[in-house]
């Protein structure tokens, strides 16, 4: 009976273990694919980010390097447009709108 509780006791410090290191969809674009310099410079889109960072809008910076599926989403263009652009070296597009992983990226930019 002693081995089965001290089994029970192990089973949280081993979700523990294999549970670190596991990342939220936002978190996990900001580590895969191709590059991308997404420029922020739309004043829409700035206040938008400030607005769901609760930061200034002179805090957010004029662009940020994101990935692929990420610069795809917020700048409107075909990710495998972008890929293709990406190979040479790194694209630039311009946001025409945010995401959540798009302002994971600025936090993280204005975090440093």
């Amino acid at each position: 009976m002693k081995a089965l509780s001290k089994s029970w006791l192990a089973l949280p410090f081993a979700a523990a273990v294999l549970g670190f290191g596991i990342e939220t969809p936002a978190q996990a674009a900001l580590l895969v694919g191709p590059l991308v310099n997404v420029q922020i410079i739309n004043s829409r889109v700035l206040n938008n980010i400030a607005n769901d960072l609760h930061v200034n809008v002179s805090n957010i910076p004029v662009s940020v390097i994101a990935p692929v599926s990420v610069a795809a989403t917020v700048c409107g263009i075909q990710a495998a447009v972008l890929s293709v652009a990406a190979l040479g070296s790194r694209s630039t597009c311009t946001a025409k709108s945010t995401s959540a992983a798009l302002n994971a990226l600025v936090l993280k930019s204005i975090s440093k």
